[in-house]
This record gives C-alpha cells, sequence and structure tokens, in this order.
C-alpha cells in the first residue's frame, strides 16, 4: 500500500510540475471548494484550460468533483493527496 501512495505521489507531482495551470488550479483549491469559473476569474486562466487541468488532475485523483452529475456549477475540492502534492511543489 505504501509502494503504491508513493507512486500515486510522484505521478501527481510530475503531472502538476509539468503545467503552470494545473498547479494553478491545485493552489487555487487548497484555499476553499470552487467551480470552475471561478477558478478561472481567481487564477487568470481562460476557462477552457481550467477544465482541462481539472479533468486532468480529476484522473490522477488530486481534485474531486462533488457535484459530477449536474452539467452546470460543478464544485471540486482538493484531495488529501493533492494537498501532499502541493507539499513538494
Amino acid at each position: 500500500m505504501k509502494e503504491k501512495l508513493e507512486k500515486e505521489l510522484i505521478d501527481g507531482i510530475s503531472l502538476v510540475e509539468m503545467s503552470s495551470y494545473r498547479e494553478k488550479v491545485l493552489v487555487d483549491l487548497k484555499e476553499k471548494i470552487k467551480t470552475p469559473s471561478r477558478i478561472a476569474k481567481s487564477t487568470n486562466i481562460g476557462a477552457s484550460h481550467v477544465s482541462t487541468a481539472l479533468k486532468e488532475l480529476r484522473e490522477h485523483k488530486l481534485v474531486v468533483c462533488l457535484k459530477p452529475e449536474k452539467k452546470q456549477g460543478r464544485i471540486y475540492k482538493i484531495t488529501e493527496l493533492g494537498e501532499k502534492v502541493l507539499k513538494y511543489i
């Protein structure tokens, strides 16, 4: 289990390090739960880039969508793994 967590952590760090958009979105979510439009506004990143970053972060279990069934007004939260990744970048 520890080995798997280490791999997930390393993969997450690598993913975030490769993109300033992913890093900014993850840092922004550390403050509080937000919608993609609020993330775009507070980070000055275009909505399409925020959506892409959230999708990639979600696939790597760094963020979670709290209302995935909704088409609009989805809210996102950083995960424990996402918090760990931030400590290393």
